[in-house]
């Protein structure tokens, strides 16, 4: 009988602990995430742009113009905050309150 070394034995513990981990609540919280990207990304997206419309000190067509630039920024950003954040719930609440905020600002200045 071969005797395991302290490193062997540390890697079967660690391939045992992922390996024990539903596969049900990994694609829950994958497939929430990708929600939280590409829905709520899209909704905080569609606010800042509405926002940043309103608020640019430019020509209406400029002010715009610059806003849908800068929507991809925002998009790109809100897809790996959604993917960074700690939870998919987090991902949630901050993309969903944010875009709330926004949303309300903007339709409070207009």
């Amino acid at each position: 009988m071969a005797s395991t070394s302290g490193a062997q034995k540390v890697v079967s513990l660690f391939s045992r602990a992922r390996r024990s981990k539903s596969s049900t609540t990994n694609w829950i919280t994958v497939t929430s995430r990708v929600g939280a990207a590409t829905c709520g990304g899209y909704a905080l997206t569609y606010a800042c742009t509405a926002w940043l419309s309103a608020v640019l000190p430019l020509a209406k067509s400029e002010a715009v113009l610059t806003a849908s630039m800068i929507s991809f920024v925002i998009y790109t950003a809100a897809i790996l905050w959604a993917f960074a954040a700690n939870t998919p719930m987090r991902a949630w609440l901050v993309l969903l309150i944010s875009t709330g905020l926004l949303s309300g600002m903007t339709v409070l200045m207009t």
